[in-house]
């Protein structure tokens, strides 16, 4: 039950190389520790903690798989995370799945949280994508929970 504790901790005061062993650890259990109420706080913790070029396989495994994670509870929490941390060749794609479900994503419990993030720290073609999907719904949007 508290492991997750440990591993989180570790991760913030080992060194540069026992954090890369650790990380690789997790390679190939990515999306269920993501799905997990402990888990992904680890998963969180290594994208913040991590240089970016060692979380690739973090990211690869969440092609095609951004849509699900950004409407879970758990899930966007790690999405935002790479967004906040990661650099653009590895936000961009994404990004990519995300905008292509702006609409749905706006009016989900979790989803909304995604596209808020993007638009606090997206780029500047991000956030008017996000506005020309929502022109015209304002109204409907403002009235929905």
């Amino acid at each position: 039950m508290y492991g997750c504790r440990v591993i989180q901790k570790a991760l913030e005061c080992v060194n540069h190389t026992q954090r890369g062993e650790l990380v690789k650890e997790l390679e190939g259990n990515v999306l269920q520790c993501v799905l997990d109420q402990n888990g992904n706080h680890v998963v969180q913790k290594c994208i913040e903690k991590v240089d970016p070029e060692s979380l690739s396989f973090i990211i690869n495994s969440f092609k095609g798989e951004i849509y699900k994670l950004s409407t879970h509870a758990y899930g966007c929490r790690v999405i935002q995370r790479i967004l906040e941390y990661c650099p653009t060749s590895q936000t961009r794609p994404i990004l990519d799945e995300l905008l292509d479900h702006t609409e749905q994503l706006v009016q989900d419990q979790y989803g909304n949280y995604v596209i808020q993030h993007v638009l606090e720290h997206g780029d500047l073609d991000d956030k008017a994508h996000i506005v020309s999907e929502l022109q015209g719904k304002d109204q409907m949007l403002s009235q929905h929970k």
